[in-house]
């Protein structure tokens, strides 16, 4: 299976992603987790939405140790794992890069963008434990 990182991060084939670094979403809390996906869909969220200069970019990546299913994805909001999101622990490390990629409509994404200053304001953070 070939998995995705979305993010504003200028990276290398090689790099490591790691936890212990301000979260790109929210307000920034130093990230327990890596994030990553199995959908170009969701690493398209990822990549517009992250905070940050410069345009949004996807990396092909690697997990290098164990990952569970993204809560924040799930379970807790939507049944099973349909955005195949996953979280880990452990370093992921750059593949490759999908350059092609296209974005979402700029409606949807100012609704998703809406959507999260909404949740901003009544103090909803991302699940971190």
């Amino acid at each position: 299976m070939q998995y995705f990182h979305g993010t504003k991060a200028n990276l290398n084939i090689g790099d490591l992603i790691q936890p212990g670094y301000n979260s790109n979403y929210g307000s920034r809390k130093t990230a327990a987790f890596v994030y990553f996906t199995a959908t170009l869909d969701a690493a398209t969220w990822g990549a517009e939405l992250a905070v940050g200069e410069g345009r949004g970019r996807i990396y092909i990546v690697e997990p290098t140790g164990s990952f569970e299913d993204d809560p924040n994805l799930t379970d807790k909001k939507f049944p099973g794992n349909p955005t195949k999101s996953y979280r880990t622990r452990d370093t992921l490390r750059v593949v490759g890069e999908v350059s092609d990629w296209v974005g979402h409509p700029q409606e949807q994404l100012q609704a998703m963008k809406d959507r999260l200053e909404e949740l901003k304001r009544l103090g909803i953070e991302a699940i971190e434990d």
